[in-house]
């Protein structure tokens, strides 16, 4: 039976051979690149309506949409702590920068957490006043405050 993982492969080198960007892709299905991305990393459940959108475009044998509908086991694909720069460092980002965000989190909203199963991520490029380009990382989360009981 195909996994997941192996699904991946195939579907990234379709991406590849087909010189698509994730911003086609996902037009094409309706979501984001991000989330497309995550569908095709094995990390999402895609909607049957999603998974069929998949397939037809990366031109996938069949049984890909069963595979894309699967529910995911959301483990890294890549070693703890993570060793590919990119990856690296927004690790490194929430290492350093995680206990700042945090204080600063609580006192706008209080005691709770940001949610990671109700959150939209966006990367947008921008140009900075002198001209070098930027990522801008954006996670917009539901706020999830803790119980009292």
């Amino acid at each position: 039976m195909l996994d997941k993982s192996k699904a991946r492969d195939l579907m990234l080198q379709r991406k590849r051979e087909k010189k698509l960007t994730w911003e086609e892709i996902s037009k094409h299905i309706g979501r984001s690149p991000v989330y497309t991305s995550m569908l095709l990393y094995g990390y999402g459940q895609a909607t049957e309506e999603e998974a069929e959108g998949l397939v037809k475009i990366l031109e996938l044998p069949p049984e890909y949409k069963e595979v894309l509908m699967d529910v995911p086991m959301r483990t890294p694909s890549q070693p703890w702590p993570p060793t590919d720069p990119f990856v690296y460092r927004l690790y490194e980002a929430v290492l350093l920068y995680g206990p700042a965000i945090k204080d600063v989190a609580h006192e706008m909203f209080g005691d709770g957490i940001m949610s990671m199963i109700d959150v939209m991520i966006d990367v947008d490029k921008v140009k900075d006043e002198k001209g070098n380009e930027r990522m801008l990382l954006k996670f917009n989360g539901k706020w999830l405050k803790y119980s009292r009981w």
